[in-house]
Order: structure tokens, then sequence, then C-alpha cells
């Protein structure tokens, strides 16, 4: 194995690169969680969050992951027997739709390529037929992380409403907040689901679910059991600041820190960043001849590009070699896309500069592992990241 010497690029798309400044703001001793210091701790962040998810209403900080933060969507809204339109985006979009029907949920999963987000006019068309509303939730994946594809979401929201159908909308923006633009409450969204270690640019260890009324109504008819993922047990100790049990306190110093970070640039500025590194990256796939995954260019990701590997080259085997020679991490494809595409991300704590040292090793990588590529392709993203300047 070589030593590597200089900085580890991390360019999967989550966990992101944890800035200096957040990575400070956790070197802390814990605190009692009970005192007074952790309350106003616990206010600032729960404010803060509502301010990132772009909504009036409350925001659920789970200790635990996104896909934790998923069960506490479905537990809180729905019955068993209840029945869901999902679309098929991706890898999770995929395990989504398993863990709902886990919970006894009956899923109307619309098939999809993996290169298309969530379509409204068949969301509008499943609902105008379904008169009897017997469809209780639309479930969507705001930017499919295995795809590099991001569903408009506030289209589904108008298609829902035009069929004036009464579903819930539910979605995932695990990988999309902070990075893609996301406006809860602007959008109709009555649950939107996030972790910490995507654009909030944390470590991994913090779910979060962001409520409508609509939907905290819903949870106080809905049967499925809960106890640790239960908004009321949350909502009435966050009112002071504090959680119904032991919080990820340190984790919670850091959140703080990002959210500071973010407003500081402000979150069109990061929203606009993202959309800039973004292009600059499929215009680098465009120069190497290679094919970005998603089809659609109002879906193109701002957070990750997925780039389809040239028939008989292994996309796997691509990864490693740049690993093992330029230090540099990319993306695997997941599932029925494994060995078929790497992933690059370009979310969190990212500018020009890191991105094309990123594009640039890709580049490198390229050219080693042999597979077929025009060269310029880093040239082609020197020269959107300048042009928008």
């Amino acid at each position: 194995m070589t030593l590597q010497q200089g900085r580890h690029f991390l360019n999967i798309p989550g966990p992101s690169p944890v800035p200096e400044r957040v990575l400070q703001a956790m070197d802390r001793q814990v605190i009692d969680h009970r005192g007074p210091e952790f309350g106003r701790l616990g206010r600032e962040v729960l404010e803060g969050c509502r301010a990132i998810f772009q909504t009036e209403g409350p925001v659920v900080i789970f200790p635990g992951s996104g896909t934790g933060a998923w069960e506490a969507t479905i537990v809180n809204t729905l019955s068993p027997g209840d029945r869901v339109l999902m679309f098929e985006t991706g890898h999770f979009a995929t395990l989504w739709s398993k863990m709902a029907a886990r919970w006894g949920i009956t899923v109307e999963f619309v098939p999809g390529d993996w290169r298309h987000g969530a379509d409204p006019a068949i969301v509008e068309a499943k609902l105008a037929e379904d008169r009897a509303h017997a469809i209780k939730a639309v479930m969507v994946v705001h930017n499919e992380t295995s795809t590099g594809v991001t569903s408009r979401i506030a289209q589904v929201r108008q298609a829902i409403d035009a069929a004036h159908h009464p579903a819930l909308l539910l979605v995932d923006s695990i990988s999309g907040l902070g990075s893609a633009d996301l406006r809860h409450d602007e959008w109709g969204i009555d649950v939107t689901v996030a972790c910490s270690q995507k654009g909030l640019m944390l470590p991994p260890g913090l779910g979060f679910t962001a409520i409508s009324q609509k939907a905290r109504a819903a949870s106080k008819t809905n049967t499925l059991p809960r106890s640790y993922w239960d908004w009321e047990e949350m909502l009435k100790p966050n009112e002071g600041g504090y959680f119904p049990y032991t919080p990820a306190t340190n984790l919670l110093y850091g959140l703080r820190e990002a959210i500071a970070m973010m407003r500081e640039e402000g979150l069109p500025a990061v929203f606009t960043r993202h959309e800039r590194l973004a292009k600059a990256t499929r215009a680098a796939v465009q120069g190497w001849g290679l094919e970005v995954l998603c089809e659609e260019a109002s879906e193109y990701s701002p957070v990750l590009t997925a780039v389809l590997m040239p028939d008989c080259h292994d996309a796997d085997a691509f990864r490693q070699l740049a690993l093992d020679r330029f230090n540099i991490s990319l993306g695997a494809g997941l599932s029925k896309l494994s060995g078929k595409v790497f992933r690059i991300g370009h979310l969190g704590e990212c500018n020009d500069l890191m991105l094309m040292g990123a594009l640039s090793g890709v580049e490198m990588a390229l050219g080693v592992a042999g597979v077929p590529h025009q060269r310029g392709g880093a040239t082609a993203a020197m020269s959107v990241l300048n042009a928008a300047l």
C-alpha cells in the first residue's frame, strides 16, 4: 500500500467533509442536558433548523440516522393497511418503500428507470383516479443519492392540489437539505426527512423531521406503535430546548456552528454555489466524453453527479485505482448500478478549488485506468467556474 501524503479528497455524496469550524465547535466538554446552558443550546438549534428547512413549524431532531427519521415519518403518520404512492427513483426510494411495507403499509410503487425523478403528471393522474381517497400519502425522494436525480417537489405538490386530494406529501431530503433548494412551507410539504452528514456538514448521528400541522394532526389519529420516534414525546420538552432522553450534545454544538456558517453565506448563495459546482462537474463529464446518468436537465442534482462507465469497464475497479493512486474517494454504484457508475459528490463544504482538485484526480485516474475518454474535462469545468465569476 502506497503511503499517501497530503489531504484526502472525500468526494462521496455523504458523509461530506466536516469544516474545521464545526470540528472545533464540537471539541468541547459535555454539559448537563437538564441544565440551563443546554436549554439555551437546544432552543438555538431548534430555531436555526427551522430557518434551514424554511419552515415556521417544528423540526424534530432525533439522535439517529436518516433511516431512523424515515421510520419516524411512517410511524407518526400512517396506519397498517394504509395505501401510499411512491416512485422508484433509485436505491433509496426502494429502501424506503421496503420499510413502509414492513410496517404493513400498502405501497403502490411506480416503476422507474433510475434516470428520472418522480413524474408530477403521474402523481396527478393516480390521485385523480383515487376518488375514495384511499391513498393516504405521496412519498418522494427529493434528491436521490444513488443516481444524482432531483425530483421536482414543488410540482409534485401542485399535482396533488390539482387532483384535489388530501394525501400527505412526505419527502426524503436526506442528501438535499442544505445543498439543494428545499422549501418546506412554500412547497406544502407535510414531512421533510433529513440527516446531519450531508449538506449540514456534520458527522453522522442526527436525523430530522420537519412537520406540518396536517402531519401532526395525522400523528394523533394514526395507529402505528412508536416510542423512541414519537413526535409528541419530543415536542413537549423541545419547547424549553430539552429532549426526553439523552441528546447528542456535541453534535448539537456542531449543528449550531453549521447553521451559523450557512446563515453567514446566505441560503440562496449556498444553493447557487452548489448549482455552479454541479454545472462544472457535468461539463467535465461531457468533456471526457462520458455520460451523466440523469437524463432530464431540469432534474440534475446540485449535490452529486453520477457518471456511467463505458462498456467493459468496471466502476468499482476504477474507484479503487483512484483511491490507491490519487487518494480520492468516489461514490459507488448501488444495487443495480453496482459497477456501472461512480458518483462525484460536490456538496457541503466545497469550493471551486476543492472541486477542481477532485476533477483533476478523476481525469488522471481515467488515464491510468485505461478508460476510453477525451482529455480536457477538468479544463471544461474550469471554464464554467471562471465564467460564473
